[in-house]
């Protein structure tokens, strides 16, 4: 198994060294870096190029937000970030989200709950917390269009339907199960999916799908 890289970026030190800890400790994870701000976190994981981020979303000088935007707006394979949070319900972590974070933990995650997630995302096999990222779509997202988007009448009918089990978080294995298919044809459903509606990754098609309307958060 390959070691997840991390860097941690948090304005304060005692977070950081208890994520380093519980992270550390996992045979497969190396924490490589760390950012006290925004401005250094862009930095450090452009000199690191680390597998997957745990980015404070609200930090000195610029915020976990604007950070997440910068670096993926400016490296070709940028890592999978995880914004950390101290309240669930907050706006500015639906917004980091739609900057295109691969989703969100809370600040008093038990440490089993983090070494999860990151290897999670790490793989890019399902969605962190979907019933959290659907309750912050309903309360946050934007207000859904008239018409349909262009994507959706390009989708098949079984990617419409691997498009709304994504949005209930299931794995890919998951998926194939409930559709009664292979495993490489739900990758293959997946990658169709991301290029049709335009996505980086399940979160951002989830989130898409959501403010389109192709799918009720409610």
């Amino acid at each position: 198994m390959s070691t997840i890289r991390v860097v941690l970026a948090d304005d304060e030190r005692m977070v950081r060294t208890a994520l380093r800890v519980i992270l550390d400790a996992e045979p497969d994870m190396e924490v490589v870096g760390e950012a006290a701000t925004g401005a250094e976190a862009v930095s450090v994981v452009r000199e690191l190029r680390p597998d997957v981020v745990l980015m404070d979303v609200r930090m000195p000088q610029i915020d976990g937000i604007r950070a997440t935007e910068q670096i993926l707006g400016t490296l070709s394979e940028p890592p999978r970030i995880v914004v950390v949070t101290t309240f669930e319900n907050d706006s500015y972590v639906y917004d980091a989200l739609r900057a295109g974070a691969a989703g969100f933990l809370l600040k008093r995650a038990e440490a089993e709950d983090l070494v999860q997630a990151v290897r999670l995302v790490a793989r890019s096999d399902s969605l962190l917390f979907p019933s959290a990222v659907r309750a912050l779509a309903a309360e946050y997202g934007r207000p859904r269009p008239a018409a349909a988007p262009p994507w959706a009448a390009r989708l098949t009918e079984r990617e419409a339907e691997v498009l709304r089990l994504m949005a209930k978080g299931l794995t890919n294995a998951e998926i194939a199960g409930r559709m009664g298919v292979g495993p490489a044809t739900t990758k293959t459903h997946v990658a169709s999916v991301l290029a049709k509606t335009g996505a980086r990754d399940r979160t951002q098609a989830v989130i898409a799908a959501y403010e389109s309307g192709f799918i009720s958060p409610g």
